[in-house]
């Protein structure tokens, strides 16, 4: 299974996401042929492009009538159920049409099924929606996500006269989305892009822990001077994806409290998810001798075990900070020593060994075991391994 994560810091609209999406290597041929399918009165051109000195691709959809459809939702609703596309597009499809209907009815003071959509629902929009829906399920893309929308500022025209950036609509579908506004007088996210991101994205936040595979990168129409209107998309492996990697020290300064009760928070801590937690003596004000209670944790952890420091311990405050960290590359073995298992974890610096060490629990359940000392246990393994591993 596959993510994408959109660089949004110059907004997106739905073909800066098509864009994106057929830049990780879908062939124009086949996306062509399958919107073909669609028999919409619509002329598909992809092309490579350039925004600011930046390549890109731009996918045009040229509208062949001279009219432009107002849909209401029973009108797309329909198109694409009858469409031959697989039940997932279909599905991704509709839930991203019915967001951006409740938007417009919201903001127009209407009901959804009385709601007509002009530019959103021209033949277009539908090329836009249902074609990025298609793309993600050939892509195998199961999750998406993306930095915080750089949505524009200034003034935009549309078929209800001028609106201010973000229009209302916009506006609307970026409820509890992190947007901010940046560099350019333009209407940066337009509602269909609006609508595809609120609907498909699991996560918004900045650049985070990730290994990538392919960058795809959609063109907008508009050219700005020294700015790039390139979306970026990167593709890789869900595994490789980790938006709450970014890790938090919290500490506590604690004059009052038995050792031993400080030790027992211990076992609580890494139940919880703790990466790592200490204890460091200290000397506080009025030369009082104390421990200062340091725990390491990733964002998501922290707000559990802060109220774990608060209920287990004495401390009635507590500081945490996110902190950077490089952790080498660890894989463990299993290898077999007077009839137990031991693991032993190897540690990679740029995929060469560094690092060596039998795992001290599993030498130390043997020791009591077999009563011999836990450090011949420890020479025992790693003379296994390296017959084993060293050898083969």
């Amino acid at each position: 299974m596959k993510y994408v994560y959109f660089d949004a810091s110059a907004g997106l609209s739905g073909d800066m996401v098509l864009g994106a999406l057929l830049d990780l290597g879908v062939s124009p041929s086949l996306f062509k042929g399958k919107m073909a399918e669609f028999k919409l009165p619509v002329d598909i051109r992809i092309k490579e492009t350039k925004k600011a000195s930046l390549r890109g691709l731009k996918v045009d959809i040229l509208v062949k009538r001279k009219k432009t459809v107002a849909r209401k939702w029973s009108d797309v609703e329909s198109l694409i159920k009858q469409s031959p596309f697989s039940s997932p597009v279909k599905k991704n499809a509709l839930a991203i049409f019915k967001t951006l209907f409740k938007a417009e009815a919201k903001v127009h003071g209407s009901k959804l099924h009385e709601t007509h959509l002009h530019e959103a629902g021209a033949d277009d929009a539908i090329v836009d929606i249902v074609g990025t829906c298609f793309l993600a399920d050939f892509l195998d893309i199961r999750e998406f996500y993306s930095s915080p929308l750089n949505l524009g500022q200034g003034w935009v025209k549309t078929s209800h006269g001028v609106l201010p950036v973000p229009p209302p609509a916009v506006a609307e579908l970026c409820k509890n989305i992190p947007v901010y506004s940046a560099w350019i007088e333009e209407e940066l996210v337009t509602p269909t892009g609006a609508a595809i991101v609120s609907t498909l994205v699991k996560k918004y936040c900045p650049f985070p822990e990730i290994s990538y595979e392919k960058i795809g990168c959609g063109a907008g129409a508009r050219n700005f001077r020294n700015f790039p209107n390139i979306l970026r998309a990167f593709y890789g492996n869900t595994k490789e994806f980790h938006a709450d990697k970014k890790v938090y020290i919290i500490e506590a300064n604690i004059d009052d409290s038995n050792p031993q009760v400080l030790a027992s928070f211990f076992d609580k801590a890494f139940a919880q998810g703790a990466l790592d937690v200490f204890l460091t003596p200290i000397v506080m004000k009025k030369g009082r001798l104390a421990s200062k209670l340091t725990v390491m944790a990733e964002a998501d952890k922290i707000d559990t075990l802060i109220k774990t420091v608060f209920k287990e311990t004495s401390s009635i405050g507590v500081r945490y900070f996110p902190v950077e960290r490089r952790v080498l590359e660890r894989k463990l073995k299993k290898i077999r020593v007077l009839g137990s298992d031991i693991a032993v974890k190897i540690s990679y610096c740029e995929g060469k060994e560094v690092n060596i060490q039998p795992e001290f629990s599993d030498c130390l359940k043997l020791a009591k075991k077999s009563k011999l000392p836990v450090i011949e246990i420890m020479q025992l393994a790693l003379r296994e391994f390296y017959k084993s591993y060293k050898n083969s």
